[in-house]
This record gives C-alpha cells, sequence and structure tokens, in this order.
C-alpha cells in the first residue's frame, strides 16, 4: 500500500514540475508564442598589441565609451626611436640605391664600346638589384615600426561601457594582457528556448516584442537570429519516441535597444507573432 502511495506522490511531482515547465517557458496560442528568456550582452577583454609600461589609463569602470575613443596608452618612446631608426636605415638604403643606379647606366654606356667587360656589367646589374631588395626591406621595417606605434594607444572598438579596469599605470604588460573589460551596446539579444514540438512554428527573421518586468508596459522590438541546431539539457542518443518531445533548443533573438534599458541576465518575456492561418 505505501509503495503505491509513494509512487502516485514522484508521479504527481513529475506532472506538476512538467506543467510547471511548460508554463514557465512557453505559453502557445493561436496568433503568437510566448516564451521566457534572459539578456545577453557580448562583453570584450581591450589590451595592446605590442609589449610596453601602461603611461595614461583614460576611462574609468562605468564610463561610456563610443567606437574609436581612446582609452589608455603605453609608453611610447622605445617605440618612437625605433620609428626613428627605420627611417634613418630607409633614408640611407635610398641614397645607396640611387647611387647604384648611376654606376648601372654609366657601365650601360661603356658596354658597347669595349671599355669595361661584361662582367662588370653583370656585377652592377647584381648589386643593384640587391640594393633594391634592400630597400624594400627598410620600407617594411619603417611600415612595422610605425604600425607597432601606433598600437601603444588602445582605442574603443564599438560603443560600450566599462565594466572593469584590469590594470594600473606603470604595469608593464604583454601583448593581448587584458587592461579593460567592456560591455558592448550592440548587439544585444535574448536567450531562450523552445521545446521540439514548437520548433517547426519558429524561424529565423520571425518578429518578436520584448517585455521587462522594470519597464511595465514598454515593448521591445526584435527578431529571431539564430535557432541552434543541437538540443540541449537531452543526451543526444536519447532517441525514443516518447522523450524526444522533451528536447530543448537554444534561440536568440537580437533586440533594438535605443535607450539602453536592457541588461545583462535580465529576465524578460518574449511574444513571437505567428503568421495568421
Amino acid at each position: 500500500m505505501w509503495r503505491k502511495i509513494a509512487f502516485l506522490f514522484v508521479a504527481g511531482i513529475a506532472l506538476c514540475a512538467g506543467y510547471y515547465f511548460l508554463e514557465l517557458n512557453q505559453v502557445h496560442h493561436k496568433d503568437s508564442l510566448t516564451l521566457y528568456g534572459n539578456v545577453d550582452v557580448r562583453q570584450v577583454d581591450l589590451g595592446f598589441r605590442v609589449l610596453g609600461k601602461v603611461k595614461e589609463l583614460l576611462v574609468e569602470e562605468g564610463d561610456r565609451v563610443e567606437a574609436g575613443q581612446l582609452m589608455a596608452k603605453l609608453d611610447a618612446d622605445p617605440y618612437t626611436d625605433r620609428v626613428k631608426e627605420s627611417t634613418a636605415a630607409l633614408r640611407a638604403a635610398r641614397s645607396t640605391l640611387l647611387n647604384t643606379e648611376r654606376i648601372l647606366q654609366r657601365r650601360k654606356e661603356l658596354i658597347s664600346d669595349g671599355s669595361i667587360s661584361q662582367e662588370d656589367l653583370d656585377n652592377s646589374i647584381a648589386s643593384h638589384s640587391v640594393q633594391a631588395a634592400t630597400v624594400d626591406q627598410a620600407e617594411a621595417a619603417l611600415a612595422i615600426a610605425s604600425s607597432n606605434l601606433s598600437y601603444t594607444d588602445m582605442t574603443a572598438p564599438s560603443d560600450g561601457i566599462v565594466l572593469t579596469r584590469i590594470r594600473e599605470v606603470g604595469t608593464v604588460v604583454n601583448p593581448a594582457d587584458p587592461v579593460f573589460t567592456v560591455s558592448l551596446t550592440s548587439p544585444v539579444w535574448i536567450r531562450a528556448y523552445i521545446s521540439e514540438p514548437l520548433l517547426g512554428i519558429v524561424h529565423p527573421g520571425m518578429e518578436a516584442s520584448i517585455y521587462t518586468d522594470t519597464f511595465e508596459g514598454k515593448v521591445y522590438n526584435g527578431k529571431i537570429g539564430f535557432i541552434s541546431p543541437v538540443a540541449e539539457f537531452t543526451p543526444k542518443t536519447v532517441e525514443t519516441k516518447e522523450l524526444r518531445t522533451d528536447l530543448v533548443y537554444r534561440l536568440r533573438i537580437y533586440v533594438d535597444n535605443p535607450d539602453q534599458g536592457l541588461r545583462q541576465g535580465m529576465p524578460v518575456t518574449v511574444k513571437l507573432h505567428l503568421p495568421s492561418e
């Protein structure tokens, strides 16, 4: 008797849990499908592309930054010196190339009357080719030095908010060491889930209305940008007909966020607009 009671109790709990999951995560009406999800905002770690000592940090945690805004600087003196050195090397290489061109031209004029040998002319041609390659090498070295100098400035890749300032002035950083973590203003998307039986009624590009608990009555516009091809929460090896209906797929819904009201992790309600039959 007690086993039967225990079985009925467990079955009741399972039934309630299943009903709760469906009600919590999706409500299907004839003209709409309601899902519940959370806001996702992309974050990036920003660092310098070259080694150096941090000279200036121009923003603080919580500051808003715009794309291209200068955020930090390294001590640029070593890279400025390298540019000067490369410029001088290029100037010297070009001067030598000009001299080899003059010698080559004179020897081409003298070869016709036999004043010089063919070997002398061939040597001049080879010398000119080598010096031309030296000039190309010097130009490349100057381009690299100039690029490295520009990398001593860190700029924001896009609009965002500074979440974390990881380094301080005077710190020696290696290339790619994170200095700031920035939360990007755009893109903003909603992470939601849909069960396998309803997967056929949604598609990329489907329009959606997004509601939050914080801004009651305010509607954000969005559309489905991605539907995961892989089920989650259920092992791929489960293939029985009964358990396939429990498969859940992740949706990514891109949202317009003009007032910056949507924040990372915020719970939202998503209403997908279904076509009329």
